[in-house]
């Protein structure tokens, strides 16, 4: 049964078209994972949101590499906030950020409202050194190293 299905996608497209595609394309850059080390970055997403499964609230951030090795990749950061150190933590980096705004906790609601004004203060107007890091329990860190206004 599944040989006649495949020979329904051979007739839905034209196969050698696609094999020559994907013979093209093993040409293009293959992209590894980001080692720990520094970068200069720009801040592309920042937000708080809920993680999936247990729907803790999260601070993520998406990274891009903007020169390097690494040019063109981007790091994750992902830091669950439901405790005093996590959110803490989170507070730092945003800190880091260089936005002019006072990072303070009072809400959840009153946090996510301030990443997101962290956010429109820097995007397009600054880039950064990250060093980017595991700490012994593989816990990704993150600390903003170098703060870079842009004209």
């Amino acid at each position: 049964m599944a040989n006649n299905l495949f020979a329904e996608f051979d007739k839905a497209v034209d196969v050698k078209a696609l094999a020559e595609e994907v013979k093209n394309s093993s040409d293009s850059p293959v992209y590894k994972d980001v080692p720990d080390g520094e970068y200069e970055i720009e801040v592309e997403k920042l937000e708080l949101v809920a993680t999936k499964e247990t729907h803790k609230p999260m601070l993520s951030g998406w990274f891009k590499i903007v020169s390097g090795d690494f040019k063109g990749q981007r790091i994750f950061m992902n830091q669950v906030i439901d405790e005093p150190f996590k959110i803490h933590i989170a507070k730092e980096f945003l800190k880091g950020l260089s936005s002019g705004k006072e990072i303070e906790f009072e809400s959840y609601t009153q946090f996510g409202n301030l990443i997101m004004d962290v956010h429109e203060e820097i995007d397009g107007k600054f880039e950064y050194g990250l060093k980017y890091s595991h700490n012994r329990k593989g816990y990704a860190q993150f600390e903003i190293t170098e703060v870079f206004e842009l004209e």
